[in-house]
This record gives structure tokens, C-alpha cells and sequence, in this order.
């Protein structure tokens, strides 16, 4: 049966990014069914502000019947009258609590750097439960809602995923020694799991110590799995991306136990949309996981594989890691190399 997935281009680069991996996807002679959909907040101006929601009914309904979904970058409005971001509207409302970004570097980029190591991100709750109280004209409160459950089953995963790729470290990130309730939970669920993985060594790191860390010596994190909380995560891992060279680099998945969303995990970028500047990696090797997520593990492996030649080689690469090109001539030097190696 032939697996089903959403495509939504966003906003921004979004389109421009999102054109770059279907066109990648498509050379690659991809067999599943992608279906085109609209999101963001974009579309939700240009039709008038209508939906409660940057997810039209109709994208909603599609989602409802696929398999997975790929996400462009999108803004989200920083209004208190906005809707929710759509990542957090799909994260939530299909369950999609561990987003994982893995963080690599390439040989040209960091010379004298070698970095292998993937961030678990809680992404269900948290401060980004989205649960604000205007308690007066000055004053308003944000809780951090954090549950016992949804931190078992988030860490179980980052424990599996371990497991699959034979890594043998942990590193839970907290401020235990302040938010002593909320991230004594998600401390206590990491120390409950190990239990179901002897051989997994676990330790914790504080979030401001491990800011440090990962500045002075981040090779001591190679071969780990990091987990935190959304907000924690979401901070560190953006700060892992700029040790490799490039937010453009790095791409993520959104997993629960029936669905995935998968995303560059850079934003829209409106300043440079349309001009030709935007780097596609992230944006295509996400695709490229989609594509193994659907069944498809050789095209992911020619894209990946692809990618790197072309990032190492700098003579098709975007500006922000150096090179000269666009974001379509870019695209069609990974295009080149991925069909060469699917192939053989």
C-alpha cells in the first residue's frame, strides 16, 4: 500500500526551500503520494484572517488521512491575538513528542571540529504548553506544565534511539537545582528509564553549564543522546547548529507512535524569500528522513550521502557556509550526485 504524506511549503524561503526538496524527492523517483496543502500565516492573511488557526480545515483534514508530513518554515505572528505556531498546533494535536535534531559536521566546514551527536527535544509541553495568565495590566504568568507521562514516553525514545544506533551516553539537561518540582519529574523519569537500560550511562548537566560546555568542548558529547525539556532543548540545539557552520544545516523530525512531521530547523527568513540565497540542506535531508520514514531508506541514504559531497567539495554551495550559488543551483548539484549514487 502506498504510504501518504502532506506537503506544506510555509512561509518565507519556505517555498523556495520546500520546491528544492520535492524536485530532489521526485529525480529520486520517490513512490509515495505527496499531497500539497496550504499553512501559515501568510495564506492566513491573504485570506483574511479568517481560521482560528494557520492550518486551514482542508490541510487538517488531509493530515488526518496521511501517514507523515513535511513542514516549510513558517512565522508565527508575535501577537497575543495570533494563532498558536503551526508547529506546536501539529506537535500537540498528533502527539508528536520527541523532536530530534540531529547534529553532524562536515569535514570542509569545521576542519578542526568533528561532531556526532542528536538532541532530544520534549515538544508537547513545557512552556510551550502555551498556558498564560494576565494576572494585571503589568504582570502576567506562563507555566511550565510538566508531566510525568509525557517524560517517560519522550525519554523512552531518546533511550531506544540510543539503543538502535549503539550510543551509550545520556546527558539530561535540567536546572534541578531550581525548577526543583517540574525538572525533578523529568530527572526522576530519566533515572527510571536507565533502569530499563543498565548499560545506558546517564549523567545531567545543568542548562547554563551546559551552554558552556558546549562552547569550550563539545566533542565530549559525541556518540550521546541529549534530552531536555521543549524550551531548554530548543535553545541548546539551536546553539549546537552554529558549532557546524550553519542553522541551514541542521534538520529535524517531530515523532509520536503513529506520525511524523519533519522540518528544517531554521525559520522563514522573509528578509532573503525569493532572492535565491536560501540554503536547501536542511530542508532537503529532512525530506530525504521523511522518505525513510515512508519506507523508502535508499533514497535517504543517496541524499545523504549526496549532500555531503556537495557541501565538501564548495562548488555548488549557498553563501552561508561559504560558497557562491543558489539555492537551485544547489539543488541541482545534490540532484546530480544522488541519482549517480542510487545508481550503483
Amino acid at each position: 500500500m502506498t504510504k501518504k504524506a502532506v506537503v506544506m511549503k510555509g512561509d518565507g524561503i519556505g517555498p523556495e526551500v520546500v520546491d528544492s526538496m520535492l524536485k530532489v524527492l521526485k529525480e529520486c523517483n520517490l513512490q509515495s503520494e505527496l499531497i500539497h496543502c496550504e499553512v501559515g500565516s501568510e495564506q492566513w492573511e491573504r485570506n483574511g484572517f479568517k481560521e482560528k488557526s494557520y492550518i486551514p480545515d482542508k490541510t487538517m483534514e488531509a493530515l488526518d488521512d496521511a501517514d507523515a508530513c513535511f513542514k516549510g518554515p513558517t512565522t508565527t505572528i508575535p501577537k497575543p491575538d495570533a494563532p498558536k505556531s503551526v508547529a506546536v498546533t501539529l506537535r500537540q494535536k498528533f502527539e508528536l513528542y520527541s523532536n530530534i535534531r540531529p547534529i553532524k559536521t562536515f569535514k570542509r566546514l569545521t576542519p578542526n571540529r568533528n561532531l556526532d551527536f542528536v538532541c532530544f527535544r520534549e515538544a508537547t509541553e513545557g512552556l510551550y504548553s502555551g498556558i498564560e495568565v494576565q494576572i494585571s495590566d503589568d504582570a502576567a504568568i506562563a507555566i511550565r506544565q510538566i508531566t510525568r507521562k509525557n517524560c517517560r514516553r519522550f525519554i523512552l525514545s531518546g533511550f531506544q534511539w540510543a539503543k538502535k544506533y549503539n550510543l551509550k551516553k545520556m546527558t539530561g539537561i535540567t536546572k534541578r537545582n531550581i525548577l526543583k518540582k517540574t525538572d525533578g519529574i523529568f530527572w526522576e523519569e530519566l533515572e527510571n528509564c536507565q533502569k530499563e537500560f543498565p548499560n545506558m550511562e546517564l549523567e545531567e548537566i545543568y542548562i547554563d553549564n551546559m551552554s558552556q560546555q558546549l562552547v569550550i568542548n563539545p566533542e565530549q558529547f559525541n556518540n550521546s543522546v541529549l534530552l531536555s525539556t521543549n524550551l531548554f532543548m530548543d535553545i541548546i540545539s539551536e546553539l549546537a547548529s552554529g558549532i557546524v557552520g550553519s542553522i541551514g544545516l541542521i534538520y529535524s523530525a517531530n515523532m509520536g507512535d503513529s506520525f511524523a512531521m519533519f522540518e528544517a530547523a531554521h525559520g522563514s527568513a522573509p528578509s532573503i524569500a525569493g532572492q535565491n540565497k536560501a540554503n536547501p540542506t536542511a530542508t532537503i535531508l529532512a525530506g530525504a528522513w521523511m522518505a525513510e520514514y515512508l519506507g523508502e531508506s535508499d533514497i535517504k541514504n543517496a541524499i545523504f550521502s549526496a549532500t555531503e559531497q556537495v557541501i565538501n567539495e564548495n562548488k555548488a554551495t549557498t553563501s552561508d557556509i561559504g560558497g557562491s550559488a543558489g539555492t537551485t543551483q544547489m539543488t541541482d548539484a545534490i540532484v546530480v550526485y544522488a541519482k549517480q549514487k542510487l545508481r550503483r
